[in-house]
């Protein structure tokens, strides 16, 4: 009895090895159809001692060698680039990981099991069909010499796979998590699994911890995390505890999972310079006295030369900046190039016409061209007003607004702004250009009033306090040097001391007044072949909220909401210290507070820190 069992074993066995070698045979001799799944090049005992319920893989682009739990391996394709996005092998990566993917001669098609999806792959005519709903390759899957390419982290995101692309030097790490048989049954299948590790045993202090989750959910429902402990760098010596729970869609709580970080008494950056390396440009930090005051409020001043342009001449309407009468808010003549600059809130119980009208003092025809314009809509956001006015007025888009002629002797409405109710205000530029000696008024008038008859109804309102008058300057060019200074230092706007107000005449009035602020003022601050370095911002006078256009690119102060004197500071730009030149333009934003450092903090290599 036992040698005919033995023998049917045999049998058995030997058709297996038969059905096998057939099948070989089948997927060699095929163009379009299994062929295009790749085949691991591994054998089965190799396979065998690498399989765990962990699996991490490392892989270079390009490179026909991986790395699977510490075994060298051999792809029939190597991982490819597409428009910069990573792409695998498909089959080589599900055979290292366990993962369900095979070809179903029935449907041509390569099928793809996830907890989260059943998705199918029709190599024919490119298509993916992720349960039931088709839709091309694009950014999903490619063919490469044959063999089916999937989007590195499409394919994450689908099986719970962590990856990992360094673009620079185009490494690849998978860390993929089997989940246990057990959590399949119904009873445990709905409690999450938090885990998690580090890419590296120790870090020094103030270097990021690079933390790698492995957490997974069973049911695929979704997570929320709870850290306790984690930070992205620690700046004592030490060994700190890090706690990880996971909860589920349905508030299924994990177990707690605990894992240590140690810290090695090497200084890699301290808490001040930490942040100026890696905080995100565009965002910013929080800050306290003791680190405004001992690292950044007593920085050397740039020396700078100073360029002033006279070619266009600026006239300032802010005064009376809140409007409790209607009548004309300042006026003045500009023959050739000007900047009409306006800022002004609604403090009356009515609605509020805002016009600037234009009227020819000559006898002959004059015509107005507009260059650049800055407006924004009434709003009650003094700061809002003033930040979207700049941005609107530094994107230097082509105005669409088609020349006016103005007759002799008379007037014509140049702009006219929505009515603005109690409280609201509005911001403007308009840079113009007149062959004639044109007279442009800023007027607040009640909203029936004609525009034609606003000058003869309206007289000049009373000065309160604020900026109002006809300056030379509407532009100014700082250049400095970047290139050779080697600690932190400054620019500062808005002092009246190291950024001089400029000096002009209220025709009003008939004295001569200062632009307190330089508002309407256009800087342009340049340097050739920068160092490394980071650009940040410091509000030192109060609220601050607007635009810095560096590079050719816009930077919000902040990105939202204002920043406060002294609470925090803002990433405005890093160099490499490979540019050409560094440019910033800036012109301070209405509502906003003064006076503000911009701080150039050089920058090392971290390479040369991380061997310090």
């Amino acid at each position: 009895m036992k040698t005919e069992k033995r023998s049917v074993l045999i049998i058995i066995v030997t058709l297996l090895i038969v059905l096998s070698i057939t099948s070989n045979i089948k997927a060699a001799s095929s163009t379009t159809t299994q062929n295009n799944v790749s085949t691991s090049s591994v054998n089965q005992q190799t396979y065998d001692s690498i399989t765990s319920t962990t699996t991490q893989i490392t892989h270079y682009i390009d490179s026909y060698y991986v790395m699977v739990n510490n075994h060298t391996l051999v792809l029939d394709t190597p991982a490819i680039l597409i428009h910069d996005k990573a792409f695998i092998p498909a089959k080589n990566i599900a055979d290292y990981t366990g993962i369900d993917l095979a070809w179903n001669p029935k449907l041509n098609v390569v099928e793809l099991k996830t907890a989260k999806a059943y998705i199918q792959f029709d190599l024919a005519k490119k298509l993916v069909s992720i349960n039931g709903i088709s839709g091309p390759f694009e950014n999903i899957a490619a063919m490469s010499k044959g063999k089916l390419m999937l989007n590195l982290e499409w394919f994450s995101n689908y099986t719970g796979a962590v990856q990992t692309y360094n673009a620079v030097t185009k490494l690849i790490n998978i860390t993929y998590v089997k989940q246990p048989d057990a959590l399949s049954d119904a009873a445990n299948s709905s409690r999450p699994v938090a885990k998690f590790t580090f890419t590296k045993p120790t870090y020094r202090m103030g270097e990021t911890v690079q933390y790698v989750d492995l957490s997974y959910d069973p049911d695929a429902e979704g997570m929320r995390y709870e850290w306790t402990g984690k930070q992205d760098a620690f700046f004592t010596a030490g060994t700190y505890p890090i706690t990880l729970k996971v909860f589920d869609s349905a508030g299924h709580e994990s177990a707690a999972y605990t894992r240590s970080v140690v810290i090695e008494n090497s200084l890699y950056l301290n808490e001040v310079q930490y942040p100026i390396y890696n905080q995100p440009v565009g965002t910013s930090f929080k800050t306290d006295w003791n680190m405004v005051w001992y690292n950044f409020n007593d920085l050397p001043i740039l020396t700078k030369q100073v360029f002033e342009d006279t070619s266009r001449t600026l006239l300032v309407s802010d005064s009376p900046e809140t409007i409790m009468e209607k009548g004309i808010l300042y006026q003045d003549t500009i023959h050739g190039k000007g900047r009409l600059y306006a800022d002004h809130l609604n403090g009356t119980t009515d609605k509020i016409r805002f016009t600037i009208m234009a009227k020819n003092m000559t006898d002959q025809p004059v015509t107005i061209k507009t260059t650049n314009k800055g407006e924004v809509y009434p709003s009650i956001y003094a700061n809002l007003i003033g930040h979207e006015a700049s941005v609107d007025f530094m994107l230097h888009d082509p105005p669409n607004m088609e020349p006016l002629i103005v007759p002799a002797g008379q007037s014509l409405v140049y702009i006219q702004m929505p009515d603005f109710y109690p409280g609201q205000g509005v911001n403007v530029f308009y840079d113009v250009e007149t062959d004639g000696d044109l007279q442009f008024s800023f007027v607040a008038s009640d909203s029936n009033t004609p525009a034609a008859n606003v000058l003869d109804m309206y007289k000049p309102l009373a000065f309160d306090g604020h900026d109002r008058g006809t300056f030379p300057v509407a532009d100014k060019t700082w250049n400095v040097d970047l290139t050779s200074f080697t600690t932190p230092s400054r620019l500062r706007f808005g002092d009246g001391v190291d950024d001089p107000f400029v000096k002009g005449y209220d025709t009003e009035r008939k004295s001569e007044v200062t632009d307190m602020g330089n508002y309407g003022m256009i800087y342009h601050i340049h340097a050739d072949k920068p160092r490394k370095m980071a650009v940040l911002l410091l509000a030192k006078g109060g609220p601050f909220k607007g635009p810095f256009k560096i590079n050719g690119q816009f930077i919000m102060a902040p990105s939202s909401g204002v920043i406060m004197a002294f609470e925090s500071i803002e990433v405005l730009a890093r160099t490499s210290g490979t540019e050409d030149s560094f440019d910033l333009e800036f012109t301070p934003p209405a509502g906003s507070a003064f006076p503000i450092d911009v701080i150039f903090y050089p920058l090392e290599s971290l390479e040369q820190l991380k061997t310090h």
